[in-house]
């Protein structure tokens, strides 16, 4: 049986093309805040495959230490009017006229979302691994999510805040699980601004070793 060592250009063509269009989803893709959302729909089906890619990130030993809460319908508000009351405190200092506009910005801020995700981590009690690699995976499931998101051209937010950490935590974790905050899940306008972040050049990064 003889083994061809050379690639047609057919091949070569089409592997440049999906590597382009793998490296232009990857860079283009962006946080897009809830604040920058239009109201629209989500439909089932893109919810679960925007889920079921988060759930084929690398896991070490398959632990698959993730589990996502969705929120959607009146839990937008309500997780609005959480924020407001858990943020009360902090702008007292402010006037009475700026305090009232900091919380409704606030209680406003999600509606327009077409979803939330809450993450949470879920610690393997039988495989002893550390915490690290756990929250890695997470993270990983977390950036499917996003790169999805972004292929269908809608927005993400990923907040860690303790604000975002402390609402999860109140929807029935166990001892072995831990809140990492909401994913704002939303689409944005054609006319949104491409963000202009740069990031340092290899050279500064990445050594080789030959």
């Amino acid at each position: 049986m003889k083994i061809k060592n050379n690639l047609s250009k057919i091949k070569l063509s089409d592997s440049s093309y999906k590597l382009n269009k793998i490296s232009k989803n990857i860079r283009n893709r962006r946080s897009v805040y809830a604040n920058q959302f239009i109201k629209g729909e989500l439909p089932d089906q893109l919810l679960e495959e925007i889920l079921t890619n988060a759930t084929w990130a690398p896991t070490h030993k398959m632990t698959e230490p993730w589990r996502f809460i969705v929120f959607r319908g009146k839990y937008l508000k309500k997780y609005g009017e959480y924020m407001a009351h858990y943020y009360r405190d902090f702008y007292n200092e402010l006037s009475p006229e700026d305090q009232k506009d900091k919380l409704s910005y606030l209680e406003n801020y999600p509606l327009n979302a077409a979803c939330m995700i809450g993450v949470v981590m879920v610690k393997n009690t039988k495989i002893d691994l550390p915490e690290w690699e756990e929250i890695a995976a997470v993270s990983s499931a977390v950036q499917n999510i996003a790169l999805t998101c972004h292929a269908h051209k809608m927005g993400s937010y990923w907040s860690t805040k303790g604000v975002a950490i402390d609402y999860v935590a109140k929807f029935g974790l166990s001892e072995n699980e831990k809140s990492l905050g909401l994913l704002y899940l939303g689409y944005y306008p054609e006319a949104l601004k491409p963000s202009k972040k740069k990031r340092t050049p290899l050279s500064k990064k990445v050594v080789y070793l030959d």
